[in-house]
């Protein structure tokens, strides 16, 4: 092939060779199923801080696409979806020895009116459960989802909102993904304030169960270390609005959620406050001295423990 015909034929396949690549790519417009990503909770890098928040709130996909949950915290938390006609109320407080409520419900394919759960979701594996870190389910058919923590309840639920195939989406994963940084940012200052609050409300006394505000979670005990006399007592206030706890001496129990030992002539060994849900206070009277040290059997994993120190 003479030289010219050459240089010829490879010019027009330099102009012609991109045109067929973008004709492909525009004829499929980006819109083949696709598969996003929501994180499950937030956290500080010590665990103290917990975010109760699915990372974006609010995702936008077409019927088809798929979603990946993935566990952000070592905080448990679930992606449930409820029955039609079924109501949170019925599914609180959370009962993990429930299997409806710890362990994965229904199929990979959502159908829109069942009940389907992740089971307990963790970015750790010493929480005392059986957790996964991530949870898929494809949306074949359009509408509006919305789905809770079965732990938190009312304080942690998202919405997916399934349109038809092939609608323009709205945001990017990389945008969705912005945000969910601007907001995990946003929890931990929040959370840093409430905890910096909690300290003036507490005296030798009084111990504040960490604190929330239904979205940032302060996983310690404020006033972490208390010192009282013989025949004194403690009142432990769980004040938040989202976040429950115990409050447990000695040895952890096996069910924690179950009260355990007298808190009216406290002398040491095994005791446990059951479940304590916002708004709900343990009151403990220390009957010998000694320093007796204490754990929420729910977020010891995280740090969340303490001690009393009891003097004559």
């Amino acid at each position: 092939m003479p030289r010219l015909l050459r240089l010829l034929l490879a010019a027009f396949a330099a102009l012609v060779l991109p045109l067929a690549v973008s004709g492909a790519a525009v004829a499929d417009g980006g819109k083949s199923p696709k598969t996003w990503t929501v994180l499950v909770g937030s956290e500080s890098s010590d665990q103290a801080i917990q975010g109760m928040a699915f990372l974006p709130e609010h995702i936008y996909i077409n019927a088809g696409d798929k979603i990946t949950w993935k566990a952000n915290s070592a905080e448990i938390h679930t992606v449930t979806f409820l029955a039609e006609g079924q109501s949170l109320e019925s599914t609180q407080p959370f009962d993990p020895s429930l299997p409806q409520n710890s362990h994965r419900q229904g199929g990979k394919s959502y159908d829109g009116h069942s009940y389907y759960n992740s089971g307990i979701m963790s970015n750790v594996s010493n929480t005392g459960f059986k957790e996964v870190e991530e949870y898929t389910l494809k949306f074949p058919d359009t509408g509006e989802f919305t789905y809770y923590c079965l732990v938190h309840g009312m304080a942690m639920k998202g919405t997916v909102h399934v349109r038809d195939a092939g609608t323009d989406y709205p945001f990017t994963q990389s945008q969705y993904d912005h945000k969910a940084n601007k907001q995990e940012r946003e929890i931990l200052r929040d959370g840093q304030r409430q905890w910096d609050a909690a300290r003036d409300h507490v005296d030798s006394h009084t111990v504040i169960e960490g604190t929330d505000n239904g979205t940032a979670m302060v996983m310690r005990f404020v006033h972490r270390k208390t010192v009282v006399h013989v025949g004194e007592s403690v009142t432990f206030v769980n004040n938040g609005m989202g976040a429950p706890h115990t409050v447990t001496f000695g040895t952890e129990p096996a069910d924690p959620f179950v009260p355990l030992g007298d808190p009216s002539n406290f002398t040491g060994g095994d005791l446990n406050s059951g479940f304590m849900t916002p708004g709900t206070w343990f009151k403990v009277t220390f009957n010998k001295a000694g320093e007796f040290d204490y754990i929420c059997a729910l977020h010891d994993f995280m740090g969340m423990k303490g001690t009393v120190e009891v003097r004559d």
